[in-house]
């Protein structure tokens, strides 16, 4: 049986999936001309940086003509594809709640500027698909009574018991809609502002599959699918990773192995780690990567606590479905911290003083509604050199930058594929005036910049930004300088101090080993290996290594023969 029906099967019935099985086939048909595929495959020099399209601006140009310019001036050999958040018409949520999926926000730019970025930079763009806006025209048809969008969103009648319900954010999860044939009250899992779409509407999910392939039409190599563990509603369930959600994405998957095998789908699951592996499916049939999203509050732990212990042993558990699957990895991003991912790594007491720790270095924490009643932290919400680094605390600055810059080698030297937010690189603080600007936490890290300013700092040998993205860019050449980094290779976790994050990197063909090392402390910490010698991946340098010294928040990579 063909796998598209099996999917359309289980999620529609034999009676309907004969028809919706020639519909998908017609759609994908639609877009046999429009899309070239491409066999490249993933490697060591695949790292990505996460920017919104507004995130460099200069007078009287476009946004994303600016982030261009910006990036062919400086990202060059350094990064080789884009994530550009939603740069679709929106109206709130900063991008994350969708007026029309198949326009760009033309305070933005164009298709055009888009698709401009290629072919220095392949792209990565986001799939907002469980939710749209309210202003959407797909929803205020559905408030006029159009037949066609009754059932493109979710409404509840009477008073169900939703208790089990898991709520991302301490927000209602019901909204109230006047019609003209009376009130109606719709899903709304993130927010009033964004209207959960109806997947037990067939032509909801051919509608999103258009989309989808109308993106890579555009150039997307990467599709990011945001929130989508909600994805199915199903009342006396908890409405998260249900089997249908699954369904949903294998048969996306399968669509776009049709069509466009060279699209790489990853899932953006902000839940604990065992459920966001899930997203995997077999290795075959689902995500191709999947965020990491326990590595971001582990590695904090890490340096707060200068022990490594709890990392390493997660970082030991990681295995891989396939030769096909990786990780997405990354410590910053537009959002902030997520908790729940440590849950069950972390003890309850550890996850407490992460949260003490950023408040006390001006972070703000985010809560979400338990079934329970209660309430508890969901996400720190900070900048991730502010989260390291106490910005009120007296400490030489270059202290701070190597304590950042560790932590993100530590990032860069796990299996998958890194993502590096705009801020990190480019050494960004708390934006703490965004905040009384907004009333919204998440604007702490959402800071936009201008050309010329950016320019002035990074010709600014003094200045923050040009020290971290100078030694960020020694880490990203290094790391594409060997096959050990490769996204499908192997890694072993090495045991040698409690204070040091050790990594044993392995190519697919296993020709090259890259031992990582990193220093989590702030002091100088020595210790035995059973290596004899290695090549300094930052220098070229050989050196001996049977006992290695390093300096507090040292970072070595060595080649080992």
């Amino acid at each position: 049986m063909n796998q598209l029906q099996k999917h359309l099967i289980f999620l529609y019935g034999e009676d309907n999936a004969t028809r919706l099985l020639a519909q998908t086939e017609q759609i994908i048909e639609s877009y046999r001309s429009k899309i070239k595929p491409s066999h490249a495959e993933l490697t060591e020099h695949d790292s990505i940086l996460i920017t919104y399209g507004d995130q460099v601006q200069a007078e009287n140009q476009k946004p994303l003509q600016t982030l261009k310019t910006f990036c062919e001036i400086h990202l060059d050999n350094i990064v080789n594809a884009i994530h550009i958040l939603p740069f679709y018409p929106w109206t709130s949520d900063d991008g994350f709640s969708v007026v029309d999926y198949r326009q760009i926000d033309k305070k933005l730019g164009d298709w055009e500027n888009v698709s401009a970025f290629q072919p220095k930079f392949k792209l990565m763009f986001d799939a907002v698909i469980n939710h749209i806006s309210s202003q959407s025209d797909w929803f205020q048809k559905f408030l006029g009574d159009d037949s066609h969008y009754q059932n493109y969103f979710v409404t509840v009648e009477g008073n169900p018991d939703l208790s089990q319900v898991v709520r991302p954010r301490a927000l209602p999860l019901l909204t109230s809609f006047t019609t003209p044939s009376g009130e109606k009250k719709v899903w709304t899992t993130f927010s009033a502002d964004q209207i959960d779409l109806n997947y037990k509407n067939p032509q909801v999910l051919l509608e999103i599959l258009d989309i989808l392939l109308l993106y890579i039409q555009h150039g997307a190599t990467f599709i990011r699918l945001d929130a989508i563990a909600y994805m199915w509603k199903e009342i006396g369930t908890n409405c998260i990773h249900l089997p249908q959600t699954h369904a949903i994405i294998q048969f996306l998957r399968e669509a776009l192995n049709q069509i466009a095998p060279h699209v790489n789908l990853i899932t953006e699951t902000n839940v604990p780690h065992v459920d966001n592996i899930s997203y995997f499916g077999n290795g075959y049939n689902e995500a191709q990567l999947v965020y990491n999203f326990a590595l971001s509050p582990l590695t904090l732990h890490t340096f707060h606590t200068s022990d490594a212990t709890k990392l390493s042993a997660w970082a030991k558990t990681l295995t891989l479905p396939s030769d096909k699957t990786t990780f997405f990895n990354f410590l910053a991003s537009h959002d902030g911290v997520g908790l729940n991912p440590a849950r069950g790594i972390l003890s309850n007491a550890e996850i407490d003083s992460l949260v003490e720790k950023t408040l006390e270095h001006g972070g703000l924490i985010s809560y979400k509604h338990n079934s329970d009643g209660s309430k508890s932290p969901y996400e720190m919400n900070i900048n991730y050199f502010d989260a390291l680094s106490n910005p009120n605390a007296n400490e030489p600055i270059d202290l701070q930058v190597s304590r950042f810059i560790s932590a993100q080698a530590i990032m860069l030297s796990m299996i998958g594929v890194p993502g590096i937010y705009f801020h990190s690189l480019f050494g960004s603080r708390n934006w703490n005036e965004g905040i009384k600007q907004t009333g919204h936490n998440r604007t702490i890290n959402r800071e936009k910049c201008f050309f010329d300013e950016l320019q002035k700092e990074l010709n600014d040998e003094n200045a923050l930004r040009v020290k971290v993205f100078n030694k960020y860019s020694v880490l990203l050449k290094a790391r594409k300088s060997s096959p050990a980094f490769h996204p499908y290779g192997k890694q072993k976790i090495l045991e040698f101090h409690k204070s040091v994050f050790a990594i044993e990197r392995i190519s697919p063909d296993k020709k090259f080993r890259v031992v990582c090392l990193h220093n989590v402390s702030l002091q100088k910490i020595s210790f035995d290996t059973n290596y004899e010698f290695g090549i300094d991946l930052f220098t070229n340098q050989k050196i001996q290594i049977s006992k290695v010294n390093l300096e507090p928040y040292q970072v070595m990579w060595l080649k080992i023969n």
